[in-house]
């Protein structure tokens, strides 16, 4: 039975090219999850684009005629008082700060990543204080209100709330519901007849299985992608896997799994690119300033095309569906970052796993899982513990914790982690007030 009280949502980053999608999805839903206040929340830096994006959204609640009453604010504690959900979408340092995160490792000719390796520390260094400082907000202001986090690197920022606040925090990636979507097209089915079996961390994920009304069709989906065909993300190039490596595997990667299982490829490509149209970042970059010059457009009064070549197709929708099933109590199958309390058991219990869940008002619940295989197991847990370290070290502004880090991560050269890191601290010093004690 759908809940009809009507609820209020803050989206920490309401400035974000990815705010019409998350509009768009609560359209969508508006019969089952009665937005009655939406407020877009962001910095000073962000407040141009805030005001942007916020025109925009208001005019895609009007053309759709539902009652939504959008609200634009630099107030973060005005958003969050007595919000059922907040929502985060930031980026600390903006995307010149992720520039640098891919740029610092191609100079030591290491994988230059946003989310993982060297880059992704860098990043979760610099989000962690600020994920904190908003769950203080939300545990004096809200403390009953769901946290649905889909700032990355999204497994560490979970695990950071998991284990230094109280509040209810799920994480959400897009690249779980990429992986179904693409399945689903493999097998020319309609994406809600199939469910996957997902386990493993935040951009570290594998499918186990494919399910078809009852049926295992992983098999067929493999098949696909041995002979080549794209199985990827914007923002990773679609380079083969090996026949062997897939059917030694006999699971699904997730696209990131390109920079462990094929890393001299990936950084070969990467350092091509960084030449040639520049770093990724940069990339977006560009993209991002013609979405918001779209965005301007007062005609514009839906979510453009545009916004697919962005990267991170879904994120938003699935943080909508995501919302509704808590609030509807609907117990139904999603793909996110939770604890891991004994799923997986070769791991901490406190670490946070992504795993298919059931979803119910009571939050995620994930579903029991067989042990891991050896050639899975071993770069999970290596990568579990760096997730420890990385949190450990943007809690406590530890260098030592983030040294080894970078030290046990397999897409850092260790004999120069070092250097590596003093680079990242020093150039990103004015958003790592828990590091400010090393530049005396």
């Amino acid at each position: 039975m759908l809940d009809n009280r009507k609820i209020k949502i803050a989206v920490i980053g309401g400035g974000s090219s990815y705010t019409p999608e998350i509009i768009e999805g609560f359209i969508k839903r508006y019969d089952e999850l009665p937005v009655e206040e939406l407020y877009l929340v962001d910095i000073e830096e962000g407040k141009e684009k805030l005001d942007i994006v916020g025109k925009l959204a208001k005019r895609m609640v009007k053309k759709a005629g539902v009652n939504i009453n959008i609200k634009l604010t630099l107030d973060r504690k005005e958003a969050i008082k007595d919000a059922d959900f907040v929502t985060t979408q930031f980026r600390v340092g903006l995307l010149d700060a992720r520039i640098r995160d891919e740029k610092i490792p191609l100079k030591y000719n290491c994988i230059g990543q946003e989310t993982t390796g060297a880059g992704g520390l860098a990043k979760a260094l610099r989000t962690i204080p600020v994920i904190l400082d908003i769950c203080k907000d939300i545990e004096e202001l809200s403390p009953n209100a769901w946290l649905i986090n889909f700032t990355n690197p999204s497994g560490i920022i979970t695990e950071a709330v998991h284990k230094y606040t109280k509040v209810k925090c799920i994480g959400l990636c897009n690249v779980p519901i990429l992986m179904h979507m693409l399945s689903a097209e493999v097998l020319n089915v309609d994406k809600d007849d199939i469910r996957m079996d997902l386990i493993g961390l935040n951009h570290l994920v594998w499918g186990r299985d494919v399910i078809y009304k009852g049926e295992s069709k992983i098999d067929e989906v493999i098949k696909h992608l041995i002979v080549g065909k794209g199985y990827t993300a914007k923002n990773i190039p679609d380079i083969n896997w090996g026949k062997e490596l897939l059917e030694s595997l006999n699971m699904l990667p997730c696209p990131y799994h390109r920079y462990y299982y094929l890393t001299d490829i990936m950084l070969k490509e990467e350092l091509e690119m960084a030449k040639r149209e520049g770093t990724r970042g940069e990339i977006v970059k560009k993209i991002e300033k013609e979405l918001f010059e779209l965005y301007k457009n007062p005609n514009l009064e839906e979510k453009p095309k545009q916004l697919e070549d962005r990267g991170g197709q879904y994120y938003s929708d699935a943080a909508c569906e995501l919302i509704s099933a808590i609030y509807n109590d609907k117990g139904t199958i999603h793909y996110v970052n939770v604890q891991n309390n004994g799923t997986i058991n070769c791991i901490p219990n406190d670490s946070v796993i992504e795993r298919t869940c059931y979803v119910d008002k009571e939050g995620a619940h994930p579903l029991n899982a067989k042990p891991l295989p050896s050639k899975i197991k071993g770069l999970l847990q290596v990568i579990n513990e760096y997730e420890a370290l990385a949190v450990e070290a943007g809690v406590h502004g530890d260098y030592g914790a983030a040294l080894q880090a970078l030290i046990i991560h397999p897409l850092v050269e260790s004999s120069i982690a070092k250097n590596l890191l003093d680079d990242i601290i020093k150039e990103n010093i004015d958003y790592l007030p828990q590091f400010k004690h090393l530049m005396k």
